[in-house]
């Protein structure tokens, strides 16, 4: 319990001296995971079940090879392709943007630690170590939350093409 106590109030200090930029870090990262794992949750679970009934859809029909037929097996394949591959941009846009708040938050600590030395000059080491200390803290917490979001985005839309490759591919024209 005491490492727990220790672990949360670790944070806490963390995210006090990260000051408010890193609060938005915190949120941007937030949201980022919580896309990522409603992606995995609808790759993995609810995805299988539409292409199911989406092959029963396509097998129930008398002909398959007509020209009506190869458009509403294209709209088939376009629809579960969307389905898919909803969120992917709106990820892949908050991967890029949380190295970018990283860098704001580089930026508004190197503000602080000049008004330090413009206010106290260098006798004041305390003040200045707050800035850079901003400034680093942000800058980890950009870095690090857009790179833990790398691995999963390129591994989410890799099963995105395989999943469209083999919806496509279920749905043949026999």
């Amino acid at each position: 319990m005491e490492l727990i106590t220790n672990n949360l109030f670790n944070i806490q200090l963390l995210m006090e001296n990260g000051g408010l930029v890193l609060w938005v870090i915190l949120i941007v990262s937030v949201l980022m995971w919580t896309l990522i794992i409603e992606r995995y949750l609808f790759i993995y679970i609810i995805h299988p079940t539409q292409v199911k009934n989406l092959i029963a859809s396509w097998q129930q029909r008398p002909e398959r090879r007509s020209w009506y037929a190869q458009k509403i097996r294209q709209g088939m394949i376009a629809k579960s392709t969307s389905a898919l591959k909803q969120y992917l941009i709106i990820i892949r846009t908050l991967i890029a943007a949380l190295p970018m708040l990283g860098l704001l938050g580089t930026v508004d600590g190197m503000i602080q630690t000049f008004d330090v030395l413009t206010a106290f000059g260098t006798g004041n080491a305390r003040g200045m170590a707050g800035g850079i200390s901003v400034a680093l803290i942000t800058t980890m917490g950009g870095l690090l939350a857009a790179l833990s979001g790398m691995y999963f985005i390129t591994q989410l839309e890799q099963r995105v093409t395989r999943d469209v490759d083999n919806v496509a591919d279920a749905l043949r024209r026999d």
